[in-house]
């Protein structure tokens, strides 16, 4: 008998519950996966505390990486292959049963919990590099929260597509590691405004924010574009940005705002797999570099979200089972 983390009622870290769990055999077109790693992310804690719809009692989780113990009727895949994924509810625990749709192979040389810590948030960064516009050489951009685990591969991400980058972050440390990622300039948005010093950079204003703190960074995200940019709102870890007036896009110089999800980014045939390939091989090659910084027992899973609550993380934050 395995072990999952439940969310018996909507609240802050302490409702969750380890229970016992087996999701027993797999069916026709499913995968039975012996969990290697689960991945934390912030949408967990969306789920968990009732940001997002989501009816109580279910296991918390969408991400991980482990073996393959059976497969149904109808499936590709083979007992003995390690996969990873995205996507895939009920991911806290020791086992899965998954969709063979949801499944991606792990090439061998990345190990399982690198697998674990790429799927969610390095296929976020590369369809906000490569889907919500296409980045070219020399544009700008402002990252926040860019020493977390979404940031520094959005930060090597848009690097790597020849863009110039300007982070923000809440301490030295984290600004160390976001220069090391490649950001030109950081600035530590806990002490200073960001606003003038991207406009700065961005002669006028940049060309494109990345924003996944939300109610807190909103209006300075707008001040920082240049005419006709746009900002992209992918998260919300600060709170949800308040109701606001459309007007404000044309006073901003008739910038452009989306609020994208990754599942749409994935939705037609072949993008998972050239998404989840295109951050596999950019691990192999050296061009991507994962950073886990810090693994939880599956039992502590309450502390681990609230040290990623709490912004005491850099990087990625997994649970070993």
């Amino acid at each position: 008998m395995g072990t999952a983390i439940f969310v018996p009622r909507h609240g802050d870290a302490s409702v969750l519950e380890e229970r016992d769990h087996d999701p027993g055999p797999p069916g026709p077109g499913q995968v039975r996966v012996a969990v290697a790693a689960s991945g934390i992310n912030f949408i967990d804690i969306y789920f968990r505390s009732g940001q997002y719809a989501g009816t109580p009692p279910f296991i918390c989780g969408l991400e991980g990486a482990g073996t393959i113990e059976a497969v149904g009727s109808g499936v590709d895949l083979r007992a003995g292959q390690r996969v990873a994924w995205s996507g895939v509810s009920g991911s806290y625990a020791t086992h899965v049963l998954a969709p063979a749709t949801a499944l991606v192979p792990i090439p061998d040389g990345v190990p399982d919990e690198t697998a674990a810590a790429a799927m969610l948030q390095g296929m976020t960064a590369h369809y906000l590099v490569h889907g919500c516009r296409e980045t070219s050489p020399g544009d700008t951009a402002l990252v926040h929260a860019a020493a977390g685990g979404a940031g520094l591969l959005l930060v090597q991400t848009l690097v790597a597509a020849g863009a110039r980058v300007i982070a923000t972050c809440s301490t030295g440390e984290k600004a160390a590691l976001a220069r090391e990622a490649g950001a030109e300039e950081v600035v530590l948005y806990s002490r200073d405004d960001f606003v003038e010093p991207a406009r700065a950079f961005g002669d006028g204003g940049v060309d494109v924010v990345y924003d996944s703190v939300g109610r807190t960074t909103f209006e300075g995200s707008l001040g920082s574009l240049r005419p006709r940019g746009l900002l992209v709102l992918f998260g919300q870890s600060s709170g949800a940005v308040p109701p606001f007036d459309p007007q404000q896009l044309q006073w901003a110089g008739s910038v452009f705002l989306t609020r994208p999800t990754l599942m749409n980014y994935l939705a037609a045939p072949g993008e998972l797999e050239m998404r989840a390939g295109a951050v596999l091989n950019a691990i192999l090659s050296g061009e991507l570099r994962i950073r886990v910084g810090a693994r939880f027992p599956l039992s502590e899973a309450a502390a681990a979200q609230r040290a990623l609550e709490e912004r005491r993380t850099t990087g990625k934050v997994l649970l070993l089972p």
